[in-house]
């Protein structure tokens, strides 16, 4: 059975894309997913074989750090694209000692306007903002629509994100690159280039 690893706890953004990727890759049932709560875990368990592969969002703020620091011991096997969960940013309809303050997870700061909250609190995990919310350390949040929708009697959706699709990163200890790029040469994205260049080469084509 292959392990893989990603940041945890169950129900984080991570956790949902690599059940994603496993079940696009058909081998869901042949697999284990460990959940960690910071990837230079994660990275310490890959490299000690206590997990065949780790997964990390591109845009989250440790993989530039993760990629240099254990790039000699392992090394980028993969890459793909995946919309997120739904997201929102919310409000609490009560005050409290929050008020004021507005919870992120660095990586979604920029998916709303909070020009409205004149503190922003950073948290490691948008499962740590719902609980900064729940906990009523804050006011307002960038949270899973789910949570929105669970809580509707507390919080209000002040503006729907919807799903982000992001890069992501699947990290292993052997290389798969030869020293060449390696590129899905009939990737979606592969069919609109040749599809523009067809139409670029037709009489009055741009």
């Amino acid at each position: 059975m292959l392990i893989f690893s990603t940041l945890g706890h169950e129900g984080s953004n991570h956790h949902f894309v690599l059940q994603q990727y496993l079940a696009a890759h058909g081998i869901a049932q042949a697999c284990r997913i460990v959940l960690f709560d910071d990837f230079h875990s994660g990275a310490r368990a890959l490299i000690a074989g206590e997990a065949d592969y780790l997964l990390q969002c591109a845009v989250h703020p440790a993989a530039a750090e993760i990629t240099g620091t254990y790039r000699t011991a392992m090394v980028v096997v993969d890459a793909f694209i995946s919309p997120s969960q739904p997201m929102a940013l919310v409000r609490s309809m009560g005050s409290g000692e929050g008020a004021g303050k507005v919870g992120v997870q660095t990586a979604t700061q920029s998916y709303a306007d909070l020009s409205a909250w004149p503190i922003i609190v950073h948290e490691p995990t948008v499962l740590a903002v719902q609980s900064g919310l729940t906990e009523g350390r804050y006011s307002a949040g960038i949270v899973f629509t789910s949570f929105a929708m669970a809580h509707a009697e507390r919080f209000e959706v002040v503006e729907p994100i919807g799903t982000v699709c992001d890069a992501w990163i699947v990290y292993g200890r052997q290389a798969v690159d030869d020293g060449r790029a390696v590129v899905w040469d009939d990737s979606p994205v592969a069919r609109q280039f040749r599809a523009r260049i067809k139409r670029s080469a037709e009489p009055g084509g741009n």
